[in-house]
């Protein structure tokens, strides 16, 4: 050691040309050991980083937002501008069968296209189906649908990857916990999609109206001219997303869609095997296919024979409206009480309530006569409809992530094709039957499948106390 070093432990001190003290720890003995810093550099650039995966959420979000604000309201009016030989409910029956099909691959499909691809891509179907809408005729929609069918599988599981792959970028750049992050980024998306059914039925409410003369609906090609502009904002708007796929240690980045499971056919094949096998899922499947039947239901009947009779087709608009707020509203609430196996079964038992009222009145013909009261009567029986459905998704989706950590992809693709074959089958099979026999029968399976899910939280909770614990 010189007389301009001084030594104190394992830290030196050597005065600098500036003046300035270093402070460094001792030249390891062992070759290529490296001299760090004591103190972390918190450099600007790493703040860029944040902001990037931040923003690109937001983009997300609002493109989402803005594409199915247009399909979602198109989806609701099918049963009743569509009527001609029932083309809009089978239009949907297609879209759904076809969705059911195409979900078994796309994770393949996107894991090519790569996330950001795949999301451009499946834009591209909903664009073409409310296009359809302004020739609606079986040359138009069927095709469209099918098409729609193989978009929605790619742009959903496209939406998943790319979620996930921001949120594990963000994560590791700031050093946060990875599973926060999802949930954050997961929270702030959801929030922003549920307002799709409010924002998109209000317009629908604002820009048709029943021509009292013709029998007839004015202003439906304008309303798809409005909605075709907004998706294709929404589309540019997916333009401005990063392309994701390396992180910042130049690692391939893959989300539970892409990983293990889904790298190849055979071996997605075996996953869903393997979910589809455990009991578990099996006891899950009940109230799962239940969930795509009542959405289907309020698509295609309730718009149909409930609120069309009672305030018209431009009442669609505001009924939906109603709907989607409240879906939105309870999705929120629930993924906020949700704490474990518990607080699930509870949830899940509030929103089967919701749900066996507004069938209970359905059955008994109970109705108000014309009025504000009657609007009333119908904006609140769309409200329970909606509490309903968001128990039902935030619910199914936090169970799935509780009891099937060791393969959530292959529980997640049960999910979404049981979700779409019991809407097909609604889609096809509804308008052969009469409205009241549908009540039945939905009430009928609402009781069995809630049924067999408490035999599977009695079950679950007696075997795996540690599922109580908090997500």
């Amino acid at each position: 050691m010189t007389s301009d070093e001084s030594k104190f432990g394992n830290i030196y001190i050597q005065p600098s040309s500036n003046r300035e003290l270093q402070f460094q720890p001792m030249a390891s003995a062992i070759p290529g050991d490296e001299e760090t810093p004591l103190v972390a550099d918190n450099s600007p650039p790493q703040a860029v980083k944040s902001t990037a995966h931040t923003w690109d959420i937001h983009i997300l979000s609002l493109a989402f937002l803005l594409v199915f604000l247009a399909f979602g309201a198109a989806q609701n009016l099918q049963s009743t501008l569509n009527t001609e030989e029932d083309l809009g409910t089978t239009s949907l029956g297609i879209l759904y069968l076809s969705f059911t099909f195409f979900s078994v691959v796309a994770s393949l499909v996107v894991r090519v296209l790569g996330s950001k691809n795949a999301l451009l891509l499946g834009t591209t179907g909903y664009v073409f189906y409310v296009a359809a809408n302004l020739k609606p005729n079986w040359y138009t929609l069927v095709p469209a649908s099918v098409y729609l069918g193989f978009c929605a599988s790619i742009i959903w599981v496209g939406e998943g990857t790319y979620l996930t792959s921001a949120a594990r970028s963000h994560s590791t750049d700031n050093n946060l916990h990875e599973g926060a992050v999802i949930g954050d980024f997961n929270g702030e998306f959801w929030a922003v999609y549920a307002l799709h059914q409010f924002i998109g039925n209000l317009i629908t409410f604002a820009l048709l109206s029943d021509d009292q003369q013709g029998g007839s609906t004015k202003g439906t090609s304008l309303l798809f001219i409005v909605f075709l502009f907004i998706m294709t904002f929404g589309a540019i708007l997916m333009c401005f997303l990063r392309k994701r796929g390396v992180n910042s240690k130049g690692e391939q980045e893959l989300s539970g869609a892409d990983a293990g499971a889904c790298a190849s056919l055979k071996s997605l094949s075996k996953s869903l095997a393997n979910a589809l096998s455990d009991t578990k899922m099996l006891l899950i499947i009940p109230l799962i296919a239940y969930s795509g039947l009542q959405q289907a239901f309020v698509w295609a009947e309730f718009t149909k024979y409930v609120v069309t009779p009672a305030i018209g087709i431009s009442g669609v608009g505001s009924s939906m409206a109603a709907y989607g707020a409240f879906d939105g509203i309870c999705s929120l609430l629930a993924g906020r009480l949700t704490s474990g196996l518990s607080s699930v079964t509870k949830i899940v038992a509030v929103g089967v309530f919701a749900q066996a009222v507004v069938l209970i009145l359905l059955l008994l013909d109970f109705s108000i006569s014309s009025g504000l009261l009657g609007t009333l009567y119908i904006l609140f029986l769309a409200g329970l409809l909606g509490i309903g459905d968001g128990v039902l998704m935030t619910q199914l989706n936090a169970l799935i992530g509780i009891l099937f950590k060791h393969d959530t992809e292959g529980a997640f693709a049960q999910l979404k094709i049981w979700q779409c074959a019991t809407i097909a089958i609604v889609f096809f099979f509804a308008p052969l039957i009469s409205f009241k026999s549908v009540v039945v029968i939905m009430l009928a399976f609402l009781c069995v499948s809630f049924c067999i899910f408490l035999w599977l939280a009695l079950k679950v909770g007696n075997t795996s106390p540690s599922t109580s614990r908090r997500i």
